[in-house]
């Protein structure tokens, strides 16, 4: 992982309505052809429900963009095939990882959440930089 100052300026920390989401991306080199203008990066997610109801991840909604500024958006239900349910206090933590055809980009986006009452929200991923070691030299 980056060092801890520019592991900070690339991560994520959101709050909307009790859900905390932290994001911490990193630059896999070893997946990566930066000659073939192929760039993978991994991330870490951390769901904590600080709030005082029980909630549950319905789906997610990406948005990716890379270093020229096209956009990519990637919906669809739950996480990493998990739909979670969080207690009040719970936490949730998955892995995931994305390429880019750029050396760096963004990604932000949003949770569907639902309480035990039936009603849904957004629950906001804050963006969160993916910078590979080539842009960073």
């Amino acid at each position: 992982m980056a060092n801890e100052t520019t592991a900070h300026q690339i991560s994520s920390d959101t709050s909307t309505e009790g859900i905390r989401i932290q994001v911490f991306p990193d630059y896999m080199p070893e997946h990566s052809s930066p000659e073939q203008n192929r760039f993978t990066f991994s991330y870490k997610v951390i769901i904590t429900n600080e709030s005082e109801a029980k909630v549950k991840l319905l789906s997610r909604h990406w948005v990716i963009i890379n270093s020229d500024g096209d956009p990519e958006k990637v919906d669809g239900p739950g996480v990493v095939g998990y739909t979670p349910d969080l207690e009040p206090g719970e936490s949730f933590e998955y892995g995931s990882q994305t390429p880019l055809n750029t050396g760096w980009g963004t990604m932000e986006g949003s949770y569907t959440m639902m309480r035990e009452n039936g009603q849904k929200f957004e629950a906001k991923i804050g963006r969160f930089y993916l910078v590979s070691d080539e842009v960073l030299a």
